[in-house]
C-alpha cells in the first residue's frame, strides 16, 4: 500500500529575537494531539529568529547552518519525529538569506531560499535554486510568502514533480494593509493551485504588534482545485492539517 504524506502547518503567535521561546513552540506543536503521525511539520517565514528584516537583526540573529551554534539548535530538535520545514534568517558566504530549513532528525536534509524579495527585504540576497524533497515518496517544494505572487516560483517545483507546495509566510502587517489582504492571500495561493495541480500549504504568524500591526494568517491548506479545504480561525493560534495521497 502506498503511504500519505500528512502535513500540519502551524499558526504561530510572532516571536520576535528570542530563539528558546522559538524552539520550545516548536516542540509543543510536535506533542499535540493532533500532530500525532505527521510526517512533514511547517512553521511561518523567519520563525525561528522572528522577522525583522533589518541590518541589525539580522547580522545580530543569523545562523550559518554548518556552525557549531545551529548544530546545538538541530541536537534539541532531533527528536521530533516530523520532517521540520523551520523558517530562519540564514548566514551564508558572507550573506543573509531568507530561508526554509528542511530538518529531520537534526539533521539538515536541504533548504529553500526565497526567491522574491519586497523592497523591505534588501538586506537579504536573493535565493536562485527550487529543490524539491520527497518524503514518503511524495515530492514537495517551497515558495516563501511573496513569492507566491510569481507564477514562476510555484511553477518551478511543479516542473520538479513537486505535488505539494509549502509556503511559509509571516503576514504581521501594518493595519490598513492588513484588512486589504486578509482575503487575498487565500486568492492567490489558489491560483498556483489550479495553475500547478499541487496542494499548497501555508503556515503564518497571528496576534498584534504593539497598536499598528496585527497578523490574521492564514494558515491553509488548498487543493488542486483552488479550494480552501481546511484553514485555522484568524487571530487562533493552531494547526491545520492534510493527508495528500499517493498519486
Amino acid at each position: 500500500m502506498r503511504r500519505t504524506l500528512r502535513v500540519g502547518a502551524c499558526q504561530t503567535p510572532e516571536l520576535l529575537d528570542d530563539v528558546p521561546a522559538a524552539l520550545t513552540l516548536i516542540e509543543s506543536f510536535a506533542t499535540r494531539p493532533e500532530a500525532a503521525g505527521l510526517d512533514v511539520l511547517l512553521f511561518p517565514e523567519c520563525f525561528l529568529q522572528g522577522y525583522l528584516p533589518t541590518p541589525e537583526h539580522l547580522s545580530r540573529t543569523a545562523f550559518d547552518l554548518a556552525s557549531p551554534e545551529f548544530a546545538t539548535i538541530l541536537a534539541r530538535l532531533a527528536p521530533i519525529r516530523p520532517t521540520l520545514i523551520l523558517g530562519m534568517i540564514e548566514r551564508r558566504d558572507g550573506a543573509w538569506f531568507n530561508t526554509a530549513a528542511v530538518i529531520a532528525g537534526g539533521t539538515v536534509l536541504g533548504a529553500y531560499r526565497k526567491t522574491h524579495l519586497i523592497d523591505g527585504e534588501r538586506a537579504f540576497t536573493a535565493g536562485t535554486d527550487h529543490p524539491v524533497f520527497d518524503v514518503n515518496g511524495i515530492r514537495f517544494g517551497i515558495n516563501i510568502c511573496y513569492d507566491t505572487r510569481f507564477p514562476s516560483a510555484a511553477a518551478a517545483v511543479a516542473a520538479r514533480g513537486g505535488r505539494v507546495l509549502l509556503v511559509p509566510s509571516q503576514n504581521m502587517l501594518r493595519r490598513p494593509a492588513a484588512e486589504r489582504w486578509k482575503p487575498l492571500h487565500n486568492t492567490i495561493r489558489a491560483e498556483r493551485a489550479r495553475e500547478t495541480g499541487m496542494w499548497v500549504i501555508s503556515a503564518d504568524v497571528t496576534g498584534r504588534r504593539g497598536s499598528e500591526r496585527i497578523g490574521y494568517g492564514p494558515t491553509s491548506v488548498i487543493s488542486p482545485s483552488g479550494a480552501v479545504v481546511a484553514q485555522v480561525e484568524t487571530l487562533t493560534v493552531g494547526m491545520v492539517t492534510a493527508e495528500i495521497p499517493p498519486e
